[in-house]
């Protein structure tokens, strides 16, 4: 399956947990249900947005955008990493009014056993795109997956929360319940924005990535050859690598291009997703351009 097939059916399971969660808090009238019930509606509006992005960065290079549209999915992570911190803040506001003003709960086990339903469709969508991200390097999948889990435990908690109000009596648990469940969802938002602006920002390719690049350098470096100026960056699924590559200065250039694509196939082969740039120059010669890096 795809990617796009699974943010479609994260579509599809958002309005079923949408039905599910706002039938749970009209049975109920816990306001605790109703915060599960707005990160639903998140949830929905999320996986839409994140469904036109990776469709948008599909797209093939053109004119205007010469080296692709893979960042598109950047802004589905940020836009969803916003969308989740205009939830907690509603479910805040619903809190306070509730602590202030408490009201009894009704039809408590119709109401839990919907959310408990919800949340196991939200789960095991999650735990699927989750594994199908890390195959596709997609951060717009993989951001939803993540809300998605959010969603999951902040579900449990309201479960647990309406359990102790079941036990005790105490109607204050469940506003309670509702703002540890909002900050719980700022935590996850603030995290999604800050991997968008690094994305955006071209951030470097991880570490574990990186070994395997200079794993790969070593294996061709010998005494008449050497890299330098190595430079990375991510673009949603793609990476990118630049350096340079010096070789003897006698060397014909039929057999300098040989050698650098037998080097470029095997960057590409080691990390999938790579696109490798790599610029030939004499061993004697050195490069310096308006990088900050090359300054003394």
């Amino acid at each position: 399956m795809q990617v796009s097939a699974y943010l479609k059916l994260s579509v599809a399971v958002a309005v079923t947990t949408i039905v599910l969660k706002a039938g749970a808090w009209w049975l109920t009238g816990s306001v605790s249900l109703l915060s599960d019930a707005l990160e639903a509606l998140v949830n929905l509006a999320g996986a839409t947005f994140a469904l036109m992005m990776v469709v948008v960065a599909a797209q093939p290079a053109d004119d205007d955008h010469p080296f692709g549209h893979h960042k598109a999915e950047y802004f589905s992570s940020g836009f969803e990493g916003a969308l989740i911190l205009v939830a907690a803040l509603a479910i805040v506001w619903a809190a306070v009014r509730r602590f202030w003003a408490p009201q009894p709960l009704e039809s408590l086990g119709w109401g839990l056993a919907l959310s408990v339903i919800s949340s196991a469709l939200n789960a095991a969508l999650a735990w699927a795109m989750l594994r199908k991200a890390r195959e596709h390097r997609s951060i717009a999948l993989e951001a939803d997956a993540r809300h998605l889990f959010t969603d999951v435990w902040t579900s449990a908690g309201v479960v647990v929360g309406l359990l102790a109000v079941m036990t005790t009596g105490w109607l204050w648990l469940d506003p309670v319940v509702a703002i540890a469940v909002a900050l719980n969802i700022v935590r996850e938002g603030l995290s999604l924005l800050r991997r968008s602006i690094d994305g955006l920002m071209d951030r470097a390719l991880e570490p574990q990535v990186l070994e395997r690049i200079d794993q790969v350098l070593a294996d061709f470096g010998h005494h008449v050859l050497r890299f330098d100026h190595l430079a990375t960056r991510r673009a949603g699924a793609r990476r990118f690598i630049e350096l340079h590559m010096h070789l003897p200065g006698d060397w014909s250039l039929t057999r300098a291009a040989a050698l650098r694509s037998d080097v470029e196939q095997a960057l590409m082969s080691a990390v999938p997703g790579l696109r490798a740039n790599i610029q030939l120059l004499p061993t004697d010669v050195e490069t310096h351009g308006r990088d900050e890096r090359d300054l003394p």
